[in-house]
């Protein structure tokens, strides 16, 4: 059984007539943490929200476990494993922490209560507070919650828009050891990040998306250390 999770073929988005995402073809391997980096706009996020059914390919393939799901809805995605944790956190602001995270979980008919502790116990300060609101949370905190209602859903393939964004340096250190905590726990992702180094340092394989198109691509040691990437997305 091939070990190829996620399978991209061809990819293209376009909106309105413009091409977003021009024929990108990639993997993702079980247990696997991918990141796609790239500047603003050059077809990241579309390229998540393709694989997570909420916009329509406009060429191209995507098969998750050996399943063409390219004309597939969100909900059967979500069902087939594959969750999303968005730009920009969008958590449900008036609801509690727990109750954002049985949201999380609304297409399951079992018992939480031991999802629900798993979660407490990769982010404590949510247990702290499971009775706010919540967007009376720090936006470290919302992060954390985003994540942690993805993960409800028992998910094989995890993917994250930009898990960083906004937030200080401290905060995004705890991030990325709960990615790398979540992913010693056999869960595969897909990391969007424009914290390019710590997302290479990160990350088993990476890509570089250029205006639609990937422009290089090898393990995050081999990206970290490539002239034509340090120089354009490293600062150095």
């Amino acid at each position: 059984m091939s070990d190829v999770i996620l399978s991209i073929k061809d990819l293209k988005v376009s909106y309105g007539g413009i091409e977003a995402v021009k024929g990108i073809s990639f993997d993702v391997k079980q247990g696997e943490i991918v990141t796609l980096i790239g500047a603003n706009g050059a077809g990241k996020s579309s390229t998540l929200r393709a694989i997570a059914g909420l916009v329509k390919p406009s060429g191209g393939s995507i098969c998750f476990q050996g399943e063409d799901i390219t004309a597939s809805d969100p909900t059967e995605i979500v069902k087939r494993g594959v969750t999303l944790v968005p730009e920009g956190r969008r958590i449900f602001a008036d609801l509690t922490v727990l109750e954002n995270l049985k949201i999380g979980a609304y297409l399951r008919n079992d018992d939480l209560k031991e999802d629900i502790e798993w979660v407490y116990s990769l982010f404590p300060r949510l247990k702290e507070r499971s009775w706010q609101p919540g967007g009376t949370l720090s936006g470290g905190e919302q992060q954390m919650l985003a994540v942690a209602r993805a993960l409800m859903s028992r998910p094989k393939l995890i993917m994250m828009d930009e898990p960083s964004l906004g937030l200080a340096p401290i905060i995004v250190r705890g991030i990325f050891d709960i990615i790398r905590e979540i992913h010693r726990q056999g869960v595969t992702i897909l990391l969007i990040e424009q914290n390019a180094n710590m997302a290479l340092q990160t990350a088993d394989t990476g890509y570089v998306l250029e205006t639609g198109r990937i422009g290089f691509s090898g393990t995050g040691a081999e990206l970290l250390s490539n002239e034509d990437v340090k120089k354009a997305y490293l600062g150095s």
